[in-house]
């Protein structure tokens, strides 16, 4: 019974973050709720069950998940987050073959670093439209206010277990407070039933979506060895020894494409769960295959993401503040921490060109094939990084090892 109620309570502390990327794309959130459990499993099978982590939806694909879809359909992004995770298992390949010197060579800090930057930045836009928009409410930005210091006060103030829940907490007091002020529409809670199969939507091959979503993978498969590096010493485990890198990363990639077959968003390694299992001292991975079964077993209640389609616009909209901001505020902390040279010429050029580049809006395109964005700015780091030479004096990497 305890290890039942502790898969709950590891699926309620990163339900919030599971089911913001859905409704911020378009993608069905009892669908999310199903690939998050389907991925998880998948996971702790490849890996031996070895690995306390529960993975579902991924904050990276957010802008290209919008971006892709007004481009190539719903269909065809899908084909381009199925080769995301195709991604990821060529690097877990990539690791086990010629180890992390790989990553250290070609895919530095000041290569990934601006890119998650570019990532948070590139949604401002988002955060604040969707702020701003709840149908000409006069309070619209009120009830952004009111998520947003929820979630800040919850972040810093909050006790144990709340602590870990910001996102969740905030959504709740937000729609709380939109429904007093008459922003909430009920109505598809009594049209949907209690029990349906999960609309899965199956992905259409798109090569030019592949290619324009298939760059940004690169960042959080570098994000998922920092992950279980974290989780490593949580446990007092090294789980990037056994069972190892190739491994994790591996059952990342396939959850990640298991989930997009199926029309979910893409998977990652949750920190908020992470958290939760260095506050209960729950250790024991089994815990989270109990929650990837109640993921899956909630994912069949209908009305679990009617009542999510009735949150407001301005409530995901203060959240979204604070979360995008942090993505960006993390891709800094990853530079500080490995101590990037930002006084190498060499260095700052890289930076400044995938920041200008990710920020702006340049586009490369030859005929039908366009790159954007992020997956742009990434490619041309990554070159870069490859095509000029080195600073007579030091380069300011530390080896991920050493982090």
């Amino acid at each position: 019974m305890k290890k039942t109620l502790g898969g709950l309570q590891m699926l309620f502390v990163a339900f919030g973050a599971l089911v913001l990327v859905p409704l911020l794309t378009g993608l069905d959130p009892n669908v999310a709720l199903l690939t998050a459990g389907l991925g998880t499993l998948a996971f702790h099978l490849i890996t031996g069950g070895k690995v306390p982590v529960f993975l579902a939806s991924s904050f990276a694909y957010i802008a290209p998940i919008i971006a892709a879809t007004k481009l190539y359909g719903i269909k065809g992004t899908l084909s381009g987050l199925v080769a995301a995770g195709l991604v990821k298992m060529l690097f877990a390949l990539t690791i086990k073959k010629y180890g992390m010197e790989f990553v250290n060579k070609y895919l530095p800090p000041y290569v990934i670093g601006p890119v998650i930057i570019v990532i948070g930045l590139s949604l401002a836009p988002v955060a604040v439209d969707m702020a701003k928009n709840s149908k000409g409410h006069p309070y619209n930005m009120l009830i952004a206010v009111v998520s947003l210091t929820t979630t800040i006060i919850v972040s810093l103030f909050g006790k144990k277990m709340l602590r870990l829940m910001p996102i969740l907490s905030g959504i709740i007091v937000g729609y709380i407070f939109a429904f007093v002020l008459g922003e909430v529409d009920f109505s598809p809670i009594a049209n949907a039933k209690w029990f349906a199969i999960p609309k899965v939507v199956f992905p259409s091959f798109n090569w030019k979506a592949i290619l324009y979503i298939i760059p940004v993978a690169i960042a959080p498969a570098i994000e998922h060895i920092g992950d279980v590096m974290v989780i490593s010493n949580v446990v007092g485990k090294k789980f990037y020894k056994d069972p190892g890198f190739h491994k994790t990363l591996l059952g990342d990639g396939v959850a990640t494409s298991l989930a997009a077959f199926l029309g979910g968003p893409p998977n990652t390694t949750y920190s908020e769960v992470t958290g939760a299992v260095a506050l209960t001292k729950m250790y024991d991975p089994f815990v989270m295959r109990i929650a990837a079964f109640f993921a899956i077993g909630f994912a069949f209640f209908a009305k679990i993401g009617a009542f999510l389609k009735t949150v407001p616009s301005p409530v995901m909209g203060g959240i979204m503040v604070v979360l995008f901001g942090t993505i960006a505020a993390i891709g800094i902390k990853n530079m500080i921490e490995s101590n990037v040279d930002l006084s190498s010429t060499r260095n700052i050029i890289i930076v400044a060109v995938i920041l200008v580049i990710g920020v702006g809006g340049a586009v490369f395109s030859v005929g039908s094939f366009k790159l954007a964005g992020i997956g742009l700015s990434a490619v041309v780091g990554i070159l870069l990084n490859i095509i000029l030479p080195e600073d007579k004096e030091t380069s300011g990497i530390e080896e991920f090892e050493d982090i």
